[in-house]
């Protein structure tokens, strides 16, 4: 990899570290910036060494938030521990599934997220103080820890944004405590990927180091930011990645039907 594609890829992990940090999707900067920085890499071994970046900012971030937020273990302990052997089931079938497959469903879930958010202000942007039912810490730990872990082993980008909404959701927690939650899933999902990536050979273990430096660093910075900010930037931000996330897959579902 020559000097120029070198910093294209620690630039984009540095960005896609803030974002992670403070609303999840750093997957969106960081995975096309792979990409486009290491064309000759098979999709497996981009996969592998994304996983690989992304779970030392993660980390990074999960230790800042946690050290500050009182977090409901009984709800993310098991999603933590469901998310690591979900997240190694979908890294075993990254590639059997073609992304047209997922594109569709994504496209919809990410319209209804903008929807809702947009049309309720009031959505995590207070901590909530009413008992939670066992139903919806169920659902809460059901949707992390299987279905959403999943997805990220097989696939990756949005992750965890579509973790913050889920415990934002169901848990009636703000945004500064449903990211909390959502970055020790995500380090338990980027851990399970890893590991089967990493037995597989499907990692570039020199590049991926140096993208997780840079990961961390925007991702401390990220996280610093967003518990001095407040809900309300967390907000703003989530809304930019979740239009974002629409565009790109709206664009690249637009050019698979027109056969381009």
């Amino acid at each position: 990899m020559d000097a120029g594609n070198l910093a294209l890829a620690l630039t984009g992990a540095a960005a896609a570290g803030w974002v992670d940090a403070v609303v999840g999707g750093g997957g969106l900067i960081q995975l096309p910036t792979l990409l486009l920085a290491a064309p000759a890499l098979p999709l497996a071994t981009v996969l592998g060494t994304n996983k690989l970046a992304s779970v030392a900012g993660t980390s990074t971030a999960a230790a800042t938030y946690l050290t500050r937020t009182k977090v409901d273990w009984r709800v993310l302990g098991p999603a933590v521990g469901l998310a690591l052997c979900s997240a190694g089931l979908g890294a075993l079938l990254a590639g059997s599934v073609p992304g047209y497959a997922y594109r569709p469903v994504v496209l919809v879930v990410l319209a209804a997220v903008a929807v809702v958010v947009t049309l309720r202000p009031r959505l995590g942007t207070a901590l909530g103080r009413d008992a939670v039912s066992p139903g919806r810490k169920v659902a809460a730990v059901a949707l992390a820890g299987l279905l959403i872990a999943a997805y990220d082993g097989a696939i990756g980008p949005g992750t965890g944004t579509f973790l913050i909404l889920t415990f934002t959701a169901t848990l009636g927690v703000d945004f500064l405590h449903g990211s909390a939650m959502a970055k020790a899933v995500n380090v338990a999902t980027n851990v399970g990927a890893l590991v089967v990536f990493g037995s597989a050979g499907h990692v570039a273990w020199l590049l991926g180091a140096g993208m997780a430096t840079a990961n961390v660093l925007g991702a401390r910075l990220g996280a610093h930011t967003a518990l001095r900010r407040g809900s309300a930037f967390v907000r703003v931000v989530l809304l930019v990645v979740v239009l974002a996330l629409l565009v790109r897959l709206g664009t690249d579902e637009f050019f698979a039907l027109r056969g381009w």
